[in-house]
């Protein structure tokens, strides 16, 4: 039985750059990832000003300096999708990233700035943005993947125990493998709206509901007990609570409601002492930076004023995981 006597508030990131969106980008958002190489420190200053500690789940990719030092680490089985769209490794897409395009692809240097952070933990994105719920892969070539994700963050010096799964596609059965590898715990979905759908329609349906849930309770506030984390096995499961949605001018006009939703969940977390977890890309900040961060510092101020009235405390998902251990022994 758990006995921590506060609330814990949870951020997580997806940190992937074009790996994220090979299938989807067009040259519009392009701006969204260049974007990150000068909004994700500004993130992080604001992590440090209100003490807040996060977890980065870093795609292995971005890693490497350049696509002549990625092609010497790629891992010896390769993902088959049927969609051959999503991979990376399909008709040598790595061979042709051009020079000029490297900070699409690569981020060594952020990642420089990330171990230098004490509040930030370095967790994986997988190594190439691993989708768990196509047709065609296995978990063979999912366990190949990890190995070449662990690989690679060691040789930076990561110890790898926390995995936030690509576009939040969790495959039950692949969750031995990460144990095996020594991540401790995975970012699971909330209970809604974020099940492997099997038609156009049903996603579509899910996403306008996801949609909505940002500005109104479609769903509910997503709040976690900490026995239910421990009741399962290794990894941990700390499903998400909320997507931080990005601003965007034509839901300007509803950028209050958002904001006022998710500190009400974050109020609640903090009186019934569960857990908050949220979470959003940093290319989702890479445009209208200036109103991202002002609406990112809102909430941190919250945080502030619920830790020193609620003693709420934030924590990565490697530090929850310890505690969790600790209190569990």
């Amino acid at each position: 039985m758990v006995t921590i006597n506060h609330g814990s508030f949870v951020i997580s990131l997806d940190f992937e750059l074009f790996w994220g969106v090979k299938d989807s980008a067009n040259t519009a958002y392009k701006q969204n990832i260049l974007g990150v190489h000068h909004v994700f420190p500004e993130i992080l200053e604001l992590f440090s000003k209100y003490n807040i500690n996060a977890t980065v789940a870093t795609v292995g990719f971005l890693f490497f300096k350049d696509k002549t030092e990625l092609l010497l680490h790629l891992p010896h089985l390769k993902p088959t999708y049927i969609r051959t769209l999503l991979s990376p490794y399909d008709e040598g897409f790595i061979k042709n990233v051009k020079e000029e395009d490297s900070e699409l692809f690569f981020a060594p240097q952020l990642i420089n700035l990330l171990k230098k952070q004490d509040n930030v933990e370095i967790g994986t994105h997988t190594f190439c943005h691993y989708y768990c719920w196509e047709k065609g892969q296995t978990i063979e070539q999912f366990e190949a993947d990890i190995q070449a994700a662990v690989k690679a963050a060691k040789q930076n010096g990561i110890d790898l125990k926390s995995i936030v799964f690509p576009r939040n596609h969790i495959q039950e059965e692949y969750l031995p493998v990460l144990s095996k590898y020594g991540i401790t715990s995975y970012r699971g979905n909330p209970d809604n709206f974020y099940e492997n759908t099997t038609t156009v329609f049903s996603g579509l349906k899910n996403r306008v509901l996801r949609l909505l849930d940002a500005y109104i309770n479609v769903s509910s506030d997503n709040l976690i007990a900490y026995n239910d984390i421990v009741s399962g096995t290794l990894p941990f499961n700390i499903p998400a609570s909320r997507f931080l949605r990005p601003y965007s001018a034509k839901l300007s006009v509803f950028d209050g409601i958002k904001l006022n939703r998710i500190k009400k969940e974050m109020n609640k977390a903090a009186k019934e002492k569960k857990i908050y977890h949220l979470w959003w890309h940093p290319h989702n900040f890479g445009i209208n930076q200036e109103k991202n961060l002002a609406m990112l510092e809102d909430i941190l101020k919250h945080y502030k004023y619920l830790n020193e009235t609620h003693d709420f405390h934030s924590y990565s998902m490697r530090q929850l995981t310890e505690n969790l251990l600790k209190q569990n022994e």
